[in-house]
């Protein structure tokens, strides 16, 4: 049937967020091929020729922007809630936000007195889920829903960003808002903007919101920026940790007692190897062994005390020592009849240069 605009009411219409770049090719292909899709209206009880609009605000809206004064209907023969909901469930394939359920919930609250209890059972689920839903609305500030309904602000970033900075601040709240619609972000850059405040201090949050165009600045050049070994490795080091996360998670399951012999064998070979590899990474990943000689505060021989100091700056370290051939009889023959590896901590007379030529690993003759 045929509808005058006159004739509808769009009490709904609030609950839709608007989409700019969806209603500018509906507007398109209706000026193309026409409406092809009638509008969903029930009749308002008590009140001859009007009809609520339950589906179809922006196919009105895009008519009247064409300048037509019909458009083309259907009409449900149910209650008003019931068409709501029924159509709710018709739109299932379209994403809805937990603010646009939120929003119905408040409406439904509001114009026919619902509780807690019946709008769970209305949805199908649980008090707590109402509840949760009806509190983003509730602390989320009205001028902030507007602009979501209006298409300036993604409802998912209202959703996840604006809602836990509303609870901490509403001035921030408000100020992140702004930035979101100014700068049209997407859900990408709301997050990251939305993680340098949640990091940051008083101070650097207070930055952050006053000058934005330098925060999306300094974020687009390190994201030119080729991203290093070190932070390619930690990036694979993560996703294998995610795997091994996930095959545990189903491992916890039936996995486990589902598996045969042979594929518990071949499970067992395969963690087997991959711990092997990670050892290996492991190894790697180690700083360098450093050469480290203890200091000696005691001549074992003389019970004289010498400087540890002094010993560490003169004597070669484990590593640098010769071990065959004839440095090392060379180094061998330096040591004096009976003294003992401990012996060599002792302080060598500065008038004996030969004596440092084996430390240095030099061969020399033998008395």
């Amino acid at each position: 049937m045929q509808l005058e605009f006159h004739q509808l009411d769009r009490r709904w219409e609030h609950l839709r967020v608007h989409h700019p770049a969806r209603q500018r090719r509906l507007l398109a292909s209706l000026a193309d091929v026409g409406q092809q899709t009638p509008i969903v209206v029930v009749e308002v009880e008590g009140q001859a020729d009007r009809y609520v609009v339950i589906d179809g605000f922006k196919r009105i809206a895009a008519l009247e922007q064409l300048g037509r004064d019909t458009v083309e209907a259907v009409v449900w023969p149910m209650n008003e809630v019931a068409a709501v909901l029924l159509d709710r469930s018709l739109r299932l394939s379209e994403h809805e936000t937990a603010l646009e359920v939120g929003w119905l919930l408040v409406k439904l609250e509001q114009r026919f007195g619902y509780g807690l209890d019946e709008l769970a059972r209305r949805f199908d689920r649980s008090v707590s889920w109402v509840s949760r839903r009806l509190a983003l609305v509730e602390v989320l500030p009205e001028t902030i829903q507007q602009q979501v309904r209006e298409g300036k602000i993604l409802a998912q970033v209202a959703l996840k960003f604006l809602v836990p900075v509303a609870r901490q601040s509403l001035e921030d709240c408000q100020r992140m808002a702004a930035i979101f619609a100014q700068y049209h972000c997407e859900t990408r850059e709301a997050g990251q903007l939305y993680a340098a405040w949640r990091k940051g201090s008083p101070a650097v949050r207070k930055r952050i919101l006053h000058d934005p165009e330098l925060f999306f600045k300094t974020q687009r050049q390190a994201e030119k920026a080729p991203p290093g070994t070190g932070a390619e490795l930690l990036r694979d080091l993560e996703m294998v940790v995610a795997i091994v996360n996930r095959a545990q998670r189903r491992l916890a399951g039936a996995a486990a007692a589902e598996l045969d012999d042979q594929q518990s064998k071949a499970a067992r070979h395969q963690i087997d190897r991959i711990q092997k590899q990670l050892h290996r990474i492991d190894e790697e990943l180690l700083p360098e062994k450093q050469p480290h000689v203890e200091p000696s505060a005691t001549d074992h021989d003389s019970g004289t005390k010498h400087a540890g100091s002094e010993q560490t700056r003169d004597r070669a370290g484990d590593g640098d020592l010769p071990r065959g051939g004839a440095q090392g009889s060379a180094l061998q023959l330096d040591r004096p009849a009976g003294t003992t590896p401990a012996g060599e901590g002792r302080a060598l007379p500065a008038t004996d240069p030969g004596a440092f030529r084996p430390v240095q690993g030099e061969p020399r003759a033998s008395p």
